[in-house]
Formats: C-alpha cells, structure tokens, sequence
C-alpha cells in the first residue's frame, strides 16, 4: 500500500518516527514534506497529501501537526476526503469501520511516538464495513 505523509514544523520529529515504522512494515511511503522543524504553514502539507490520495495516486494519507486540528479541517475541504483526527485505537478503529476514512491526523503534542505507530498500525490494517455506514458517508459527501 502507498501512503501518502506530510507534517508542519511541530509534527516533523513525530512523521520521521513514522516513516521509519511504516517502512518496516512494508509500506511505500512518501514524504510530501515538511523537511525540518522550521516554522511553516499546516495547510500547504495537508493540500498535497489530499491531492494525492483525492486523485488515488496513494491508496491512504496521514497528516501531524500539533493538535491534529488544523491539518483535518485543511485536509476535509477536498470533498473525495475523509481525514480523520485519532487519538486512540478506538477512534482509529471507528474511523475505518464506520467512516471509511483514507486520512489519518494526529496531534503531535498529545501522542507518544509509541502510540503514534500503533494507531496508525490499527489505522492502516482496518477494513472499512460498508452497509449502513455507506449510505451515511454518501449523505455528507453530497455539496449542500
């Protein structure tokens, strides 16, 4: 599976931990910046990493910065977007199941590295469970 990654400033040492991870697992990773903790702005990574899984160039994208907040507004204003801000296996789970959701963020300053890997590890290996919950994404997908 392709993965599509990027980070502002604050999530730079957090996304270096996680390409490392992901790499062991077998993933392609690509790394759509930012390349240092010099101050930057979120939307610009959040833009190129939902272009690239909107246009399935990459099958799934995460995004850190340092509340997750910013990065999952920027990342939703693509319509073929569901990013998802985790920070737990519960919400990873739920993101997945029920919501189908091709964007991972996470907030740098509220997660370890430690469990940075394993809710992206939960994240990536979950199965979306269709049904119910099709019909639901279908309905907020919709332009109003």
């Amino acid at each position: 599976m392709k993965i599509a990654i990027g980070s502002d400033h604050r999530g730079f040492r957090l996304k270096q931990e996680l390409i490392g991870y992901l790499e062991k697992k077998g993933y392609q990773v690509k790394d759509f910046g930012t390349d240092s903790e010099d101050s930057c702005d979120y939307p610009r990574f959040a833009r190129r990493v939902s272009d690239v899984v909107a246009n399935k160039k990459c099958e799934r994208g995460i995004l850190i910065c340092n509340s997750g907040l910013g990065m999952a507004m920027a990342a939703n204003k693509n319509k073929a977007i569901r990013a998802a801000n985790c920070f737990n296996l519960s919400t990873a789970r739920f993101s997945r199941q029920h919501n189908d959701a091709n964007i991972l963020v996470l907030g740098a300053a509220f997660i370890d590295k430690n469990s940075a890997k394993r809710i992206a590890g939960v994240w990536l290996e979950e199965k979306f469970a269709a049904g119910r919950h099709l019909k639901r994404i279908k309905m907020f997908s919709k332009k109003r």
